[in-house]
């Protein structure tokens, strides 16, 4: 007599307290992880943009380094980014060329003493009209 498959399916119970356990915790310090550092790349594309637009701006190559970085407050400040410091941005000028340099790191708490660091580093050069 041949014995049936299914009479062994009533051993299968599926995932186990502890598998689902660890799934909840893994996935949920994935979502907190996107939570706390998302809106740092968030803020960086905002940032990134900020200055790309600058690019073709009328008189840019006249300009002095502080009346660029202002124009870069300005369009920051539209754009609701408060957490940047300007002080983080070096214009440089090198002839009809200007030379905009972004070096900052962001930090925040993940969960009590444990902390994530963003470091973010870019370079424009960039020719006014």
């Amino acid at each position: 007599m041949k014995k049936n498959n299914l009479s062994t399916m009533g051993s299968q119970g599926g995932a186990s307290a502890l598998v689902v356990l660890i799934m909840v915790l893994f996935f949920g310090g994935l979502l907190t992880l996107v939570i706390k550092v998302g809106p740092a790349y968030l803020d960086d594309l905002t940032i990134q943009e900020a200055i790309e637009s600058l690019d073709g701006t009328d008189g840019l190559s006249q300009m002095g380094p502080a009346r660029v970085r202002t124009l870069i407050n300005k369009r920051l400040s539209v754009n609701n980014v408060r957490g940047f410091n300007a002080k983080d941005i070096s214009v440089e000028k090198d002839g009809d060329l200007v030379v905009v340099n972004v070096d900052y790191e962001v930090r925040n708490n993940f969960m009590r003493n444990l902390d994530t660091v963003v470091h973010f580093q870019h370079r424009y050069e960039m020719k006014g009209q």
